[in-house]
């Protein structure tokens, strides 16, 4: 079991891509302290909010 690799490698790297670029983009929409604050919490949860919007998109 030691040293096995599942493939998880590759989520996890476009997750912290999205990350990063989610972190941008709300940080520097900005406009206080409170907002960016808010934004970092967005930035961690930003698959919830794809998801909800795919859905709404496509009528589910």
């Amino acid at each position: 079991m030691a040293g096995e690799k599942h493939g998880n490698e590759t989520a996890g790297a476009i997750y912290g891509l999205g990350f990063v670029g989610a972190l941008i983009y709300f940080i520097s929409a900005a406009t206080s302290f409170w907002a960016g604050l808010f934004g970092v919490l967005k930035a961690l949860v930003w698959p919830a909010f794809l998801v909800y919007e795919t859905f709404k998109y496509v009528g589910a």
